[in-house]
């Protein structure tokens, strides 16, 4: 069956790990028949979490796309990990979604990873409302979750319910909204709708008082109305609702148990009742400024946001249709290889199970199978459209290791696995360093990473080990130097001839010319790996032929490919060629690309050369009571702090600190907080080393070179 645009809601779970998404979710699912029992995660037998990696260990590593049947509405669930290490499956969700279900624990209150969605939540503009699960807890605390989320989430958190007994007795729920006592049966499922008592009425009538106001601002007629009667019916309620909701204008808090099946089910009801359709969400935004407006009799064009690799399948891929509808054989063309695709197959999931359609419309969310080469943030359109949805922002690594493979034979295959998991996962960064010499893995977090190798030692059978990675350091001089170099060589016949004078000094923006050189030609170049390299040709009177300066040039370029000191990149050089000598016979390229590598590296060592390490700049967020921890650990890795401050609740510090001393940084932070901290990293700059350290890499490049 075939839904409308106006028939269908998108909704995204949400929320730090344990708050029980995917129990919610199978809540969802069994409330609404679409499954005849409810799984557990404790029996491994939960719709999502269905891989082996989740069911062993117990949590969320993928989003998980889902569907249940609502009155006339199609609700699409998906259910997303909790870990910020899986951030790239919780935003592209996101992307997708029109409404954020965010779920707290009652007993754990608003936890980091949730507050760290909140953040995304924004980014997106997504309506959402506050799910409070786990009330049956012994140790819920319904009014201090409810009072965190006012002030972590803003003054726009309404409630809507509130439980009367939470804890092991909890059964009952006051629904403000509705004014409605919900008193549930012991095994959970659909509740005895009674009068709300006395004791509580005040209470639900002032809640309810707040929800009017709400639904009345955001419409003028309804504002006249309320201002007029002091109330509105039903009908313009929800509409208000409806409207402050899309605008995210309130943020509605409910209550439940999902483990007990206690209060889902009002809440899929306000979800299909209040909760905005893809028609009522903005315009996609596209590449270039134009918008898209989802609509099922237009073109189609359809955005994929998500691909996994199955075994003996291959690439399963998730899309949302954003305009049109698409039908089974329908040839789509891909907005950024300018490729056509055909979709063999269309299907709507509810985990691992697929069931074949026939048909999807703007709006809707699905699955195909066996695309060509389309990947995760492309957009395919129906032929002579060319609209691309401005794609996902993945955020940047925080945390990189190199890997260590057992064996050379098993490098290819441990790549191609490696490749085809950071197509699943834009997140995950397969860096074939060729400066380094090492192949780096750049993550989230250290369970991201090693979330990575089991699957690679588990699906793909290769072992994998990670050690630290190498440091990309870079080398430059600080003052001048002249040298000059002879190469000769005469075996029989035509030898080798060529001799270089050469000046090296430092290169920085503005420079002179040489007060005491004529310079004949100059070339300035933006190296690859960064910095400047200018070069000089002050040849007077045809010492060394014209026909030569590139061949010198080269020469010195390939040299500063492997500094002297620890074989680094040089940067920001200048060179100045100014004499030198050459033979009718024995000179060519050869001899003088050999003859200006020499002098180069000569006059190299002689200009007070000066190793440079990257410096990042960290942006850490910690509550109080952990500030002086994380203060102390930023001391031991030479850490310039820039700055401190408060955000919110938290306390902000601003550091520069060497990628040397960052390894394994996201462990310790998350040990030294009890994971109630998050930071973000960012490349600033090169800075010299200390001699101390400039010494000790430069012996250990020495010692290495000759173990070599």
């Amino acid at each position: 069956m075939s839904y409308t645009t106006e028939n269908l809601r998108n909704v995204v779970l949400l929320g730090h790990s344990g708050c029980g998404k995917t129990t919610f979710a199978e809540t969802m699912l069994f409330e609404s028949k679409a499954t005849s029992r409810r799984g557990s995660i404790e029996e491994k037998n939960t719709i999502s979490d269905f891989t082996n990696i989740e069911m062993e260990r117990g949590n969320s590593i993928f989003s998980t796309l889902m569907n249940v049947k609502w009155k006339d509405s199609k609700i699409n669930i998906i259910d997303t990990p909790g870990f910020d290490d899986f951030v790239g499956e919780i935003i592209s969700s996101l992307k997708v979604a029109d409404t954020g279900v965010m779920l707290l624990n009652a007993k754990s209150g608003v936890e980091v990873g949730s507050e760290i969605i909140w953040e995304h939540i924004n980014k997106f503009s997504t309506p959402a409302i506050i799910v409070v699960n786990k009330i049956d807890d012994v140790k819920s605390d319904y009014e201090t979750t409810l009072e965190q989320a006012k002030n972590r989430f803003g003054n726009k958190v309404l409630p809507v319910q509130y439980p009367i007994n939470e804890g092991a007795g909890f059964n009952t729920i006051v629904d403000a909204l509705r004014m409605t006592m919900y008193v549930f049966p012991e095994d959970g499922g659909k509740p005895q709708k009674m009068d709300i008592p006395e004791s509580e009425i005040n209470r639900a009538q002032e809640m309810h008082n707040a929800l009017v106001e709400a639904a009345a601002e955001n419409d003028e007629g309804l504002m006249e109305k309320f201002f007029d009667e002091g109330s509105l019916n039903e009908t313009e309620l929800t509409e208000g609702l409806r409207i402050a909701l899309a605008k995210q204008e309130i943020f509605p808090v409910f209550c439940c148990s999902a483990t007990r099946n206690m209060g889902s089910g009002r809440i899929m009801g306000f979800i299909n009742d209040i909760c905005p359709s893809p028609a009522d969400r903005p315009a996609a935004n596209l590449v270039g400024g134009d918008k898209l407006v989802c609509n099922a009799g237009a073109d189609t064009t359809l955005f994929i946001y998500k691909t996994l690799s199955e075994p003996r399948i291959g690439n399963v891929t998730y899309f949302k249709v954003y305009s049109g509808c698409i039908k089974p054989g329908d040839e789509l063309f891909n907005a950024d290889t300018r490729n056509s695709e055909r979709i063999s197959q269309l299907y709507v999931a509810n985990g691992k199970n697929r069931e074949t359609i026939n048909q999807l419309c703007a709006g809707d969310i699905g699955v195909t199978l066996k695309i060509k080469e389309a990947k995760t943030n492309q957009t395919l359109n129906t032929k002579g459209k060319d609209r691309k949805i401005v794609p996902i922002e993945f955020p940047n690594s925080r945390i990189r290791v190199a890997v260590n493979p057992p064996s050379k034979q098993d490098m290819e295959k441990l790549m191609k696995a490696l490749y085809q998991i950071s197509e699943e996962d834009p997140t995950l960064i397969v860096d074939q360093n060729v400066a380094l010499k090492q192949t780096i893995l750049h993550g989230q977090g250290q369970l991201h990473l090693d979330i990575t190798k089991y699957r690679i030692e588990k699906v793909n059978n290769i072992e994998m080990e990670f050690e630290r990675p190498r440091i990309s350091y870079r080398e430059t001089i600080t003052r001048p130097a002249n040298d000059s170099y002879r190469h000769k060589k005469q075996s029989g016949g035509s030898g080798q001839f060529a001799e270089v004078h050469m000046r090296v000094e430092p290169w920085y923006e503005g420079i002179p010319d040489p007060s005491d050189l004529t310079v004949r030609k100059r070339e300035i170049d933006d190296l690859p790996w960064g910095g400047k390299f200018e070069f000089l040709w002050c040849i007077v009177g045809g010492s060394i032929d014209a026909k030569y300066i590139n061949a010198i040039k080269k020469g010195v370029l390939q040299k500063m490919e492997e500094g002297p000191l620890t074989g680094s990149y040089c940067q920001n050089i200048r060179v100045s060629v100014y004499d030198g000598k050459m033979h009718p016979v024995d000179s060519n390229d050869m001899a003088f690309m050999l003859a200006s590598s020499a002098v180069f590296k000569s006059a190299f060592q002689n200009s007070a050369p000066q190793i440079l390490e990257p410096i990042y700049e960290l942006e850490i967020l910690c509550s109080d009571d952990v500030m002086g921890d994380v203060m102390g650990d930023l001391q031991t890795r030479r850490a310039m702090i820039l700055g401190m401050g408060a955000e919110g609740h938290y306390q902000k510090i601003n550091a520069k600190v060497p990628l040397k001393e960052l390894y394994r940084y996201s462990s310790t932070l998350r040990s030294l907080t009890q994971g109630r901290a998050k930071f973000n990293r960012a490349f600033a700059e090169y800075m010299a080393v200390t001699p101390d350290i400039q010494n000790e890499l430069s012996r250990t490049h020495q010692m290495s070179m000759q173990e070599a």
